[in-house]
């Protein structure tokens, strides 16, 4: 149903189009941001969408609205003052005991009645587990498009959400307009946008919306709740200081030579797609479109051709270090500092070089 079109300005043919909505339209108005939280946290995504959304609706000069839902007190409340210091002018609020745990009939049904009420004309989910469900769920039982993992949002001319993503396998990356729908709805993977400031200020406007359902209505049941204790689990995707590997690496066994550099460095450690697809590493480990979006202050990839794909993933970072033995890579393209050799031979250097410079004490504080 999302339309695609050309990343460059709204030719003739677009805006004849964009002519002909519905009168009905002219009433959706304002950009939403949905803050997805579980259990009292707020999944960090929320707040990155914000300033993004924070964007969007001064370009359109309306009003950004967060969107929490969840279970009466002080969770609720807290999330709502939240959006407010992170930018929101109002925050919409549907509470319910049985929104208590995430399940896709209760909560899609409390979005969507939100929606259809108050009428936005951009809704912003976070590209996580739980945003993927939902989004989907709210986009189909509204009829209206959705763009999904995209890496950039911008509003054009004519006020239309122009959100781009990767497409073709991440070889490509293509612009998306809703044109004839409403709300124009996408998702946003975490770390992708940049963290806005956080302004401590009062809440304003509260509006809150009653939850037509009932626990009898809903046919998923939570029996019991367990929480994830796996401690082995990559933090790739707020990690400060990140090193990952490629195919350049030649053999699964020579990627120690990269966890050992993380290992000195006290960073993470991760990788390009192709090594997931070969059995190296656990997809957790993946960076890029498909995988972890990373925004570390210092990055370091070895072996990495850097396409597209892996590019979108990687390139919020402060300071990005590729080494690589083509010096037509495209990751030279992007990357700040760049260094035409083999990482075989220049990562035991560089580790033996961290490890007798960096005392534990030294390392512990280098992100910060």
């Amino acid at each position: 149903m999302a339309q695609p079109a050309k990343p460059a300005a709204p030719g003739a043919g677009r805006a004849a189009i964009k002519k002909e909505l519905p009168e009905r339209f002219k009433n959706h108005k304002h950009v939403w941001v949905f803050i997805e939280q579980e259990r009292g946290h707020v999944h960090p995504v929320s707040w990155e969408l914000m300033g993004e959304g924070r964007k969007l609706a001064d370009k359109l000069g309306v009003e950004l609205a967060g969107v929490v839902i969840g279970v009466p007190g002080a969770a609720t409340q807290a999330a709502a003052q939240e959006a407010a210091c992170y930018g929101a002018d109002l925050v919409y609020t549907v509470t319910n005991d049985i929104l208590a745990d995430y399940r896709n009939e209760p909560y899609a049904k409390a979005l969507t009645d939100l929606v259809e009420t108050h009428k936005p004309e951009v809704l912003l989910l976070g590209a996580t587990t739980l945003g993927r469900d939902l989004a989907g769920a709210v986009a189909t039982t509204l009829l209206t498009g959705l763009t999904a993992d995209c890496t950039a949002l911008d509003v054009d001319a004519d006020g239309s959400l122009a959100a781009t993503r990767p497409t073709f396998g991440g070889s490509l990356l293509c612009t998306i307009y809703t044109l004839n729908f409403r709300p124009q709805m996408a998702t946003v993977r975490p770390r992708v946008m940049a963290m806005p400031d956080r302004v401590e200020r009062p809440l304003g406007r509260l509006v809150e919306h009653p939850l037509a359902m009932v626990e009898e209505d809903v046919v998923t049941k939570v029996l019991k709740y367990i929480p994830d204790r796996d401690s082995t689990k990559s933090s790739l995707a707020y990690a400060d200081v990140v090193v990952a590997g490629g195919l350049g690496l030649g053999s699964p066994e020579n990627f120690q030579l990269v966890q050992q550099l993380a290992s000195v460095l006290g960073a993470e450690f991760g990788c390009s797609r192709p090594l997931v697809q070969k059995g190296w590493l656990p997809a957790d480990r993946q960076i890029g479109q498909t995988g972890k979006t990373i925004r570390p202050k210092l990055y370091i990839a070895a072996g990495i051709s850097g396409a597209i794909q892996h590019r979108v993933g990687v390139e919020g970072a402060d300071l990005i270090v590729a080494i690589n033995t083509d010096k037509n890579a495209p990751i030279f393209d992007f990357a700040h500092v760049g260094i035409v050799t083999d990482a075989l031979h220049l990562l035991p250097h560089l580790t033996e070089a961290f490890r007798r410079r960096l005392s534990p004490h030294i390392r512990d504080r280098i992100a910060s």
